[in-house]
């Protein structure tokens, strides 16, 4: 057990592709035109990703704090705090895009990254996408680069697109 006088870093955790499956929805931004409307519609009913709860659930039974910081837009925040109440994913705070913001993931997260620093010591993020990966270890911050979702490469690159091309999800 942690000794509650002992504050353990804060573990920062991405929701599509973590947290949440968005393979059911990928479909609408698959296509030209792309549906954003539909695949953002679909998000409540996104089932769990077993490996990324349980290892949520892991650090905060370990004693870190632990914050959500996705590429979803701010009027998304009531759908996407419902989705992590009903799957039982420990408290924290939830960090999400503003709207109106399309800069790509890559660019996004360091930058709210940075505002978590301020307050938290950051122990790690958990993320799929390898570009945000990638700039968030060359800015010096440790990555755990999660691969559960898919192994499907063109499901993979719909998403990914998604969050570095068009700045959503």
């Amino acid at each position: 057990m942690t000794d509650p006088a002992i504050k353990l870093g804060c573990v920062v955790f991405d929701i599509d592709g973590v947290l949440a499956d968005v393979r059911h929805r990928l479909h609408h931004v698959e296509r030209k035109p792309k549906d954003w409307h539909a695949f953002f519609a679909g998000m409540a009913d996104d089932p769990p990703l077993a490996q990324g709860i349980e290892l949520a659930r892991l650090e905060a039974a370990a004693g870190h704090d632990l914050a959500f910081l996705t590429g979803r837009s701010e009027s998304y925040r009531e759908v996407t705090q419902n989705w992590l109440d009903r799957h039982d994913v420990p408290k924290g705070p939830l960090i999400m895009r503003p709207d109106g913001d399309y800069r790509p993931a890559k660019q996004f997260k360091p930058a709210a990254l940075r505002r978590i620093a301020r307050t938290h010591d950051i122990t790690y993020l958990v993320d799929d996408d390898l570009a945000v990966v990638e700039t968030v270890r060359a800015a010096g911050w440790q990555v755990r680069h999660a691969t559960w979702m898919t192994k499907d490469q063109a499901q993979q690159q719909s998403l990914f697109a998604a969050q570095e091309g068009d700045g959503r999800s």
